[in-house]
């Protein structure tokens, strides 16, 4: 079957279907669930990864340091978050390149990498679960502050810190980028500045720091300790999927632009974890200084850490009103961010399962709701061992997802070069990653559990590495990649992509919903001479549009 579709014509012959097009006005906003056109990204590469890496002021970073150099010592700390920095920028660069090179968000990118239409739904669940756990962990950290700076009990705070995101996060990428952009500049003049008092009045931090032997040991390098420290770390690494929420509005690559344009792609890409690893090596510091002047306590709180730096440096009357701004700045720029990822991560799983669109803000909701509930119930007592756990299923998501990329695209060459997201031209299920994923997620978590020794525990985010980095290309090999694309003909002829290489700007109409699109974005209808947008697709409840095997 094959339609020519002629650019800017109106090829429509069927009806407008209501529901469909109620879910077309809700996200063109900031093009939710679906490709990103041209037409949208107006944005410099600068802007859009100055907005990409507003989204890490999160202060979860300082705790997670701390926790962890509190534990197993300053040494086994910096090393953990060196490991952990590497390995995610390593399976984040593929994937911050193809969300920047295409203009789709993770999700789309997981699809044609090894999951399927249906299968990615595992993955997208994985991420939103990523969405609330951290924003429950910044708002406990903002309820901590509030706590200090205005005497509100916490669970008062957890509710405030949830509620006020609400009005910012109804709005898109327009809205969040000038809203990262203006508060940047103040984060991190609060943030670094107390760390470069410390140093310069008081050099002997930098020896205590360096000398504490954590709890856990007497101070020497050792692997258990470090790989259970990398663990937590390496929690983080789903954060790739929210940079590339941003990412995916990239302007089209062109040799006027490529210098600034593969520099904001590594920059608010994978490298976010270089800032990130950044924080948690300042969390060990501030953490041994905190215990040395106020106690234990108080040394993993990162508005306890800011209030003691502070201390040292200004007046008292300034200390916790300077702190509490950081926290209040940090957890607004980071579950803003949190809240808009996961509600996307929500409805393109119940729109792809039940093919209803129930709106973007019902899973803001949902998502705020289970963020809430975590806070109710302290999840700041037990950071550490919900994070490890965590860690195990987003290591293989993104450890499979980049080994796709990297090797059975661009080495085996089983997978297409080219992703791949539209309903009908993938198979519901592609063995290749959904296997090496549960595998390797399972066999982790079932060492993370002590299942297979006491011995066996510190290494379970080592396995869930190793195993999706083995068993995807694996995978493919055994299934020859025939599971990749159930069509190779999308039906129409215009090319996917420019001359340039980037997702071509030529619109066709939708005849479901009858707006324009972009190339990427459309099929031919099965049942028409004409063309239909993915999201039409996805909400297709009878099969009408989708094109056949």
């Amino acid at each position: 079957m094959s339609t020519t579709a002629s650019p800017q014509t109106t090829s429509g012959t069927g009806p407008a279907d209501p529901s469909a097009d109620q879910a077309v006005k809700e996200t063109l906003e900031d093009y939710t669930l679906r490709f990103a056109p041209r037409s949208y990204r107006r944005w410099t590469p600068m802007v859009v990864a100055t907005t990409a890496l507003g989204g890490i002021a999160y202060m979860a970073d300082f705790s997670i340091g701390a926790g962890i150099g509190l534990a197993h010592g300053t040494g086994n700390a910096l090393v953990a978050i060196a490991v952990a920095a590497v390995v995610i920028f390593v399976t984040g660069f593929p994937l911050a390149y193809y969300g920047a090179r295409y203009n789709i968000d993770l999700d789309l990118i997981t699809r044609g990498a090894g999951f399927g239409y249906y299968g990615s739904v595992l993955t997208s669940v994985i991420f939103a679960s990523f969405t609330f756990i951290f924003f429950a962990l910044e708002g406990s950290i903002m309820a901590q502050g509030l706590e200090l700076g205005l005497g509100l009990p916490l669970w008062l705070g957890y509710l405030v810190s949830t509620l006020m995101v609400i009005p910012l996060v109804i709005y898109g990428m327009k809205a969040l980028s000038k809203l990262q952009v203006w508060t940047t500049p103040v984060w991190l003049l609060l943030m670094v500045g107390p760390l470069v008092y410390l140093i310069a009045t008081d050099p002997g931090t930098v020896d205590r720091f360096l000398g504490y032997a954590g709890t856990d040991g007497e101070g020497g390098l050792d692997t258990a300790s470090v790989l259970l420290g990398a663990g937590v770390c390496l929690s983080l690494i789903a954060q790739i999927g929210e940079q590339i929420d941003y990412l995916r509005f990239m302007p089209p690559r062109t040799e006027a632009n490529r210098r600034s344009w593969w520099t904001a792609v590594i920059m608010a890409g994978p490298g976010w974890v270089v800032l990130g690893a950044l924080k948690q090596a300042i969390g060990v510091f501030l953490a041994v200084y905190i215990l040395a002047e106020v106690g234990a306590d108080a040394a993993p709180e990162p508005i306890q850490q800011f209030r003691g730096a502070f201390d040292a440096m200004m007046p008292s009357w300034m200390v916790v009103p300077l702190a509490v701004a950081l926290v209040v700045i940090s957890q607004i720029k980071i579950n803003v961010t949190n809240a808009y990822s996961g509600s996307l991560a929500w409805t393109n799983s119940f729109t792809r399962v039940t093919r209803h669109y129930p709106g973007r803000m019902v899973f803001v909701l949902v998502n705020l709701g289970f963020a809430l509930a975590l806070m109710e119930a302290d999840m700041f007592s037990f950071l550490n061992s919900i994070l490890g756990f965590y860690s195990n299923c987003a290591i293989a998501w993104v450890v499979t997802v980049a080994t796709d990329i990297g090797i059975n695209k661009y080495l085996l060459r089983l997978s297409p070069l080219q992703p791949e997201f539209r309903r009908g031209m993938l198979y519901a299920v592609n063995p290749v990653g959904t296997v090496a994923f549960v595998a390797a997620s399972g066999l982790s978590i079932a060492l993370y559990f002590h299942a297979l020794g006491d011995a066996l525990q510190p290494y379970s985010p080592v396995a869930a590495a190793v195993l999706a980095f083995v068993l995807t290309p694996l995978m493919a090999i055994a299934t020859k990649g025939r599971y990749y694309l159930r069509r190779t003909d999308d039906g129409i002829d215009e090319p996917l992509l420019d001359a340039d290489g980037n997702p071509s700007a030529v619109t066709l109409d939708c005849h479901v919903c009858r707006r324009a699109y972009e190339r990427p974005d459309l099929t031919a209808c099965l049942t028409h001479n004409a063309t239909v947008c993915s999201l039409c697709l996805s909400t297709d409840t009878t099969g009408d549009h989708v094109l056949p095997a």
